[in-house]
Order: C-alpha cells, then structure tokens, then sequence
C-alpha cells in the first residue's frame, strides 16, 4: 500500500497564521511522518494556491506584477514551511505550466462529456474602475447570516459559498464604490446537478469519515446542488482555452484542487529517474489517499473536485479519506493579517523553536468542534509536557548516568526488566498511541504520548537510583539503563510531532538507522540501547514560558 497525502494549499498572500497551520499543513505532517517512521511509502504534496483575485490586489498593493509578487511569496512560504518542519516531498505551484495543462485538459473532458456549458448571466461591472468585478472584488452583507465583510465567493462567517450578485449592498473591493450595475457576460458552468447520484453515493460510502466532513458534504447536497460557474473574467490564472473567452480564466477553486495532481507531476519532473507521477493517481486499491483541510475547504473537496474527476470520465485517484478540521480561534476570534491579531508562521519562530508550538496545536488540533488559542494554555502546555514531563525526563536521567556511570551506557546486570508494571503499561500505551495516529486522532494521540512520557517521571521517582546507588550500584544501574532505553522510545514516538527535539535525543544516544524503528515488542526495545555506547548530556530540550513572557505576548499579538 501507497499512502497519497495532500494538505490544503496555503493562499499566496502572506504567511500563514497558526490557525491555518493546525488547521491542514501540520497535522498532514505529522501524519505523513508517522507513516515514514513505520516503513510506508508516502508521498505528501503540497503547493501555494496562486490564481484568484486576492493575489492580484495584494500584487497591485505590492507594487509588483502578479507573477513576480507570487514567486516572491512561494519562497517566502517555502522558507517557513520547512522551518516549521514540514517535510513535503513537493510544495508546487498551482500557476506551474503542469497544472495550465492538466487544468485545460480536464475542461476539454467535461465538456466533451456535457458536464461543462456555456451560460450568459449578468455580472457586478463598476463603472468607476471599468470592469467586470469576479468574486472577492466584491464585498458586502451575507444575505444568509448577515455577516457584513462577506466576500463575492464566501462568507467567512456562515461558509456559505456565495455569487458576488447574491451580496446586500455591495461594493468595489478596488474603489470602495457601490455604484455597481449588472452586465451581461458569458461564462462556463460545471453541471454539477447532473452528478448529485453519484457524489451522494460516493460520499456515503465513505462511512469512516468524520462526521464534521460528510455533514456539510450532504448539507450541500439536501439543500439542492446548483450548477457552478467555473471562469472569471480575470488577466491572472489559467486561460480558458476556448473561442471568444480571450481575457477569461478559470476560478481559482476549479483549478486549485487540480494542482494536487499536478503538483505530483511536478515532483515527478524534477526528478533525473523519471518518477512516473500518474499511478499515484489511477484509480487503484494499492494507493490510499488523504487529505486534510479546514472545514470551509471541505465542500470543494467533497463536491467541487469529485464533479470534476467523476465528470472527465477518466480513473483519476479519488480521495479515500477527508480529515477536516474545525478552526483555531485566538482569543474566541479569528486570526486577522489587517487587525494583526494573532500569530503567524514566521513571528512564532522568532519567539520559540517549532516544536513548541507543533506540539501545542497537535495537542490541541480542533477536531471535535473550535479550539480556542491563549497564551497562558499554550505555556501551560509547554511547561507541563515538554518542559517538566519529557524533557525532566531525558535531563535527570542522562546528568545523572554521567555523573555516576560516566559517559558511557552501564551494563544491564539482569537479562530481562523486571519492573512488570511499566513494562505492561508501556506495552498498552505505545499500541494506543499507535492506534489513535493511525486513525488520525490527534488530540488523543497526544494524551497518550503524555501518559508515556509520565511513566519515566514515574518509574525513576518509584526505583529511586539516587538512594540505590548508594547500597546497590547494580540495581541503580539497571534502573539507568531502562531509562535510557526508555528516552529512545520516547523520541521516537514524539518524533512525527516534535521532530527537530527527537533528533537532538536521537544524536545525544548516537543512534543508528535501526535504532530508531518503530517500537513493536516493548520487552526487545528496552534493551535496544546496548551497554558500552558513549552518549551525551544535551542541553534542557525545552524551557519553561513565564508569567512575564505570557504577558508581553498578550499585549504584543492583541491586535488593533
């Protein structure tokens, strides 16, 4: 089995905040890691989302073209992504000439199948700015929920997906003028009502998804699917390849979702053996693919992108399984770039390493409804977990052999652990922890992984060999050697989660390749770390967060 995993692209306007990194791109991390660590074959995609009107306004703003602003941003995305150990095998680009391609070549598709028709309808076009104005040219009052800054596409506030006509009292985004009138335009429609059948079917078959997921897959479909306008009349995305569609593209969210595909090609072509990137994409059963996205993306991967490959009428691979997320609020509001409220990928490096705040967002991944953002859980977390539970643990244990045994791994004078009681619980926790990863159940992943690490705390302070040293070296040798033992498991275990500080553990022990397997016989692998090895005294892995540095962060990331 082949495991396919794709996060939601980021948009290319701006770094992202923490909301949108818990929300897709981190756990699709975690996940892919933790399917590497166990000997899958994995591939996990990712790109920068470029086409769309907000990439030509923050260009405009800029002061760039839309191609230079974009190319800037991707590096700028890269750079953090990998920063925050985001370990894709690819992060594309959804303007590369591989995704032009593909994107055109499926419209010919649907359109030869009759799931693509042209329409005439009538448009917003501001006479102040001379021009037709496509979705989130747009903004105004959601007629649904009445949220006032609705975009022409979408509401923020409700999800709902949204015609930029459909607004109350609308508005230029470019001018700020409502003078708007409605113009005759022709565009494409994808006839998604004529594949309501097969996407209710294909979506019920799918009876491990979360329920968040299919929820709003099916609400879509009770509420009545309506044909989809697919072009905008924009300069920047991929050109309709079409008679009389001179200055049209297709809608961001047409050609998005199919990136992901060419993404795959892209990786493929950047690779002297010639990888071949269409069986990670046939529709077969020796490849399982997953995606992950917040839950305002989830009604274009479960409607939007399956009309698309169910109408091409070609095998394309589809989605096995969704792992949609509810949101990350900062503070019981959203992340905000204009207010600057909250915090983004790159300010949150220049406060503390990544695998601070990986671990925090895992813990507290927004699976069964929002999560709520403060700086005093955050640390709280911190300080509880990584500070004084693994981290303690790794500490004590490896300053204590060193200044007793020295630097090097004591011998094991008994031949088996004797301590029955961690053995046992050790045993059942590692199979849960394992069991809730495969399941992609973070958050309890994470409280097992937690319970693991406080067994070590556990079982030093209940062997206590601070006090056997003194009357039984060996036995306060043994204990040390299973402590060791015990911080390799740990580290690997952690290690899709918080992998920069696994690797600084996995190099103080001067583990070797094998050594840093998956642990199955939990008997065999407290005896892993062999007797003799040098090994070092890193230094504290994490520090605690103070009051005082809770504080300032309030004040610095509250916003306007």
């Amino acid at each position: 089995m082949r495991y396919l995993v794709t996060s939601a692209l980021p948009y290319i306007n701006g770094v992202k905040h923490l909301g949108n990194l818990a929300g897709s791109m981190l756990p699709a991390d975690v996940y892919a890691r933790f399917l590497r660590a166990r000997g899958r074959n994995v591939l996990f995609i990712c790109a920068t989302d470029e086409h769309g009107t907000p990439a030509e306004l923050a260009a405009a703003e800029a002061g760039l073209s839309v191609s230079e602003y974009c190319r800037r941003e991707h590096t700028i995305q890269a750079d953090v992504c990998g920063e925050f150990g985001l370990s894709f095998d690819h992060f594309g680009r959804s303007s590369s000439e591989e995704n032009r391609e593909l994107t055109q070549h499926l419209a010919r598709k649907l359109e030869l199948n009759g799931f693509l028709e042209e329409r005439s309808m009538r448009q917003l076009y501001s006479p102040k700015d001379g021009r037709f104005l496509p979705d989130r040219y747009v903004i105004g009052k959601c007629p649904h929920c009445g949220y006032a800054a609705a975009r022409g596409d979408q509401c923020e506030s409700c999800t709902r997906v949204l015609d930029p006509s459909d607004l109350i009292d609308p508005c230029s985004v470019i001018s700020g003028s409502p003078d708007l009138e409605l113009r005759e335009t022709k565009h494409l429609f994808l006839l998604q009502s004529k594949l309501v059948g097969q996407l209710r079917s294909w979506i019920k078959s799918h009876t491990d998804w979360p329920g968040l997921v299919t929820s709003i897959a099916l609400k879509w479909l009770d509420e009545g699917l309506k044909d989809r306008c697919i072009t905008r009349d924009l300069k920047w995305g991929v050109p309709v390849p079409r008679e009389d569609f001179e200055g049209k593209v297709f809608y961001v969210w047409f050609d998005a979702p199919i990136e992901y595909m060419s993404a795959t090609a892209e990786w493929a072509a950047r690779d002297p053996g010639n990888r071949d990137w269409k069986s990670w994409w046939e529709r077969t059963d020796d490849v399982r693919y997953v995606q992950f996205m917040a839950k305002d993306n989830i009604p274009f991967h479960t409607i939007g992108f399956p009309s698309t490959i169910l109408g091409s009428g070609e095998p394309w691979k589809l989605v096995d399984f969704i792992k949609g997320f509810n949101w990350l609020t900062y503070y019981s509001d959203k992340f905000s770039t204009s207010r600057k409220r909250g915090v983004f990928m790159d300010q949150a490096l220049k406060l503390l390493p990544a695998d601070y705040w990986r671990y925090y967002l895992i813990a507290s991944a927004p699976e069964s409804g929002d999560a709520d953002f403060s700086w005093k859980t955050f640390a709280a977390t911190v300080n509880a977990d990584l500070a004084d539970n693994f981290g303690n643990f790794v500490n004590r244990t490896l300053k204590f052999l060193a200044s007793k045994f020295g630097p090097t791994i004591p011998r094991l004078s008994s031949p088996s652990v004797s301590d029955e009681a961690l053995l046992t619980a050790l045993a059942g926790g590692v199979k849960e922890y394992t069991g809730h990863l495969e399941k992609l159940q973070f958050r309890k992943a994470v409280n097992e992984l937690r319970s693991i690490w406080s067994l070590g705390n556990n079982f030093l302070n209940r062997r206590a060999p601070w006090k056997g040293i003194k009357t039984d070296p060996a036995e306060a040798s043994d204990v040390l050697f299973t402590a060791v033992n015990l911080i390799r498991i740990y580290a690997v275990l952690a290690a899709p989660i918080i992998p920069h500080v696994s690797e600084k553990v996995f190099f103080a022990l001067r583990l070797t390749e094998s050594e840093l397997e998956w642990p199955e016989n939990i008997q065999c692998e407290l005896t892993r770390v062999n007797d003799g090895r040098a090994f070092d005294v890193p230094d504290p892995l994490f520090q605690r967060i103070s009051e005082e540095q809770v504080e300032l962060w309030e004040r610095e990331f509250a916003g306007t």
